[in-house]
């Protein structure tokens, strides 16, 4: 009997942990719905004005007119801004990003790369072995504004002004679909664009100059891709967590099928032994 006490008390505790996997996986669909509409409005807006600079500057601008443009000869300090969430739960969400970062800490070396973190999960795995970790940006997720994305970004574009960085990427997931997401690593600092030929930009007047147009537009559009990346980042950690509490609850269905049996079986033998005891007394009774 103590056996099938056992069994018994494990069916209670897996029940328990697959209300609680389901009820997580609710409240993660529900979140996703929400984040991935925030995410599609803003991919547009994103889209839209990388392709305004990107035509302003085809036309033969120069790109040292803004600071955040120029390329520096001479690169000594790498930065990577990690974005990963505040809570695990969520599959291989935050490992993902955090062995991308530490493969390119390993090609660069770890003495010349500093790492800004956005979230507890990295935050705590870099402090923990001794990375150097410039600052983190904590409690970002508990209400994810533009106004966080444009102090970050602040932030970045003064470390670089100061020349304390000379390059940076951001490493985070790019939501695909709820199913999939995709790790990148995207240089942000100094802004790249992609090389355009002239086009029909030529044959419009501006007021004020376009030199004027890319330097107020850039700062924008580098306050854009950090908010981007952070929508990206929050809408795949909610499907990661939808997903992972989708397989744990499946997993939990299986593991009390198989413990029902176990306890089927624990119970069969027991009623068998006691049958046979039985016969057994009674069979040395009428001896």
């Amino acid at each position: 009997m103590a056996n099938l006490k056992h069994i018994q008390s494990q069916i209670k505790s897996v029940s328990s942990i697959q209300k609680v996997t389901k009820a997580m996986k609710m409240v993660a669909a529900a979140k996703l719905k929400r984040a991935q509409e925030r995410m599609e409005q803003a991919r547009p807006y994103s889209k839209r004005l990388e392709t305004v600079i990107q035509d302003l500057l085809a036309s033969d601008l120069d790109y040292s007119i803004s600071p955040l443009l120029k390329e520096r000869q001479n690169i000594h300090n790498h930065a990577f801004l990690v974005i990963t969430s505040d809570r695990g739960l969520a599959g291989s969400f935050n490992s993902n990003v955090i062995k991308a970062v530490e493969e390119q800490i390993n090609i660069l070396g770890k003495d010349k790369v500093k790492l800004i973190c956005i979230g507890k999960k990295c935050f705590e795995y870099f402090e923990n072995r001794s990375y150097n970790v410039e600052a983190p940006f904590q409690e970002t997720w508990d209400n994810l504004t533009y106004t966080q994305a444009i102090n970050i970004g602040n932030y970045l574009v003064k470390l670089f002004l100061n020349k304390e960085i000379d390059y940076l990427s951001v490493v985070f997931n790019f939501f695909k679909n709820a199913a999939s997401q995709e790790v990148l690593n995207n240089q942000i600092l100094p802004i790249k664009f992609q090389d355009k030929s002239k086009n029909s930009l030529e044959d419009i007047i501006f007021e004020p100059s376009k030199e004027e147009i890319v330097t107020t537009l850039v700062p924008k559009y580098f306050n854009t891709q950090i908010w981007q990346c952070l929508l990206e980042s929050y809408a795949s950690e909610q499907a990661a967590r939808m997903l992972a509490m989708d397989n744990a609850t499946e997993n939990a269905k299986e593991m009390i099928s198989d413990l029902k049996l176990q306890f089927n079986k624990a119970r069969q033998t027991a009623i068998t032994t006691e049958m046979l005891e039985i016969v057994g007394g009674a069979e040395a009774l009428s001896n």
